[in-house]
């Protein structure tokens, strides 16, 4: 596998619409083709939607769970178990659960999204990792460039596109470029 890439939305809410539902499986699919592990915060909603469709390409999802075990991440946190490769029960409730999440992928794409959505992107920012913003897929994710100005703290590593395909595209491309640094470096 290529690369891990994190794919960052809201599991429930205003974010749920067919047309970000439909991105959201485009960009597993298409991480999925392009030998990329989907990893996701193990959750319902649009992350569950992009390991969908990376299961549908036969690609593999790996999902970062809140809970400490199977029973709790059905039974306390309702979150789902099929979609998924492989689940880490982290035990470390969200906020761990997001830091531990982004710290294990190489890139961060953000679908539409909410507070923990808010929270992965700035955890991604903190760690300098590479951001994918789907603009245009509402709530966070068209909130960002507005967040990196008002934080003053430079522009980051982000990358924009409103095509879920040209962002993953462009996302790995990306990656590819950093690495090659790295290697001749």
């Amino acid at each position: 596998m290529k690369y891990k890439i994190c794919v960052s939305g809201a599991a429930d809410g205003c974010c749920l619409t067919r047309s970000t539902i439909e991105k959201a499986r485009k960009i597993g699919k298409r991480l999925a083709q392009r030998d990329c592990v989907v990893i996701t915060g193990a959750t319902s909603g649009l992350p569950h939607f992009a390991a969908l469709g990376a299961r549908e390409e036969k690609g593999v999802s790996i999902g970062f769970s809140p809970a400490i075990s199977k029973k709790e991440h059905v039974r306390k946190y309702k979150l789902p178990t099929e979609g998924m490769d492989l689940i880490i029960y982290t035990g470390f409730g969200y906020s761990g659960r997001n830091l531990l999440m982004v710290r294990s992928a190489e890139a961060v794409i953000l679908v539409c999204g909410r507070i923990g959505t808010l929270n992965e992107f700035t955890n991604a920012f903190e760690e300098d990792k590479p951001i994918g913003v789907l603009v245009g897929s509402g709530g966070m994710a068209d909130e960002i460039q507005r967040i990196i100005d008002i934080a003053d703290k430079g522009s980051g590593d982000v990358l924009y596109d409103s095509d879920p395909i040209k962002l993953v595209d462009r996302l790995v491309r990306h990656l590819d470029e950093k690495h090659s640094e790295i290697l001749n470096d």
